[in-house]
């Protein structure tokens, strides 16, 4: 199945308690149907210290599940994902507007 949110997108999240907010998606892990949104759903970790790393909290982005985030058109809003057919390539086009997504 063809990948309807990827690496790089601008997504919305539409549950949750980060609802509302908007980021680039950094990871897709599409075995476990989650996304890593830039500066959505933040934790903090316990990080022991090694050579390389300085060791305390850190804060880093945790995986959120993909039906929690619609695409972001360019008019800002979320929308969700379809495919068409144009010059015998399949391209992503987004519901609301029809529109073409790149990528």
């Amino acid at each position: 199945m063809a990948a309807k949110i990827k690496k790089g997108d601008k997504v919305v999240v539409l549950a949750g308690k980060d609802k509302g907010a908007e980021g680039e998606v950094v990871q897709v892990m599409p075995q476990n149907d989650r996304v890593v949104v830039r500066g959505v759903n933040m934790i903090k970790k316990h990080q022991r210290q090694t050579q390389t790393e300085q060791g305390g909290i850190i804060s880093k982005e945790a995986s959120i599940h993909i039906s929690n985030v619609a695409l972001r058109d360019s008019t800002g809003k979320p929308t969700r994902v379809g495919f068409k057919v144009e010059d015998g390539k399949k391209v992503r086009v987004a519901k609301a507007s029809g529109e073409v997504i790149n990528g």
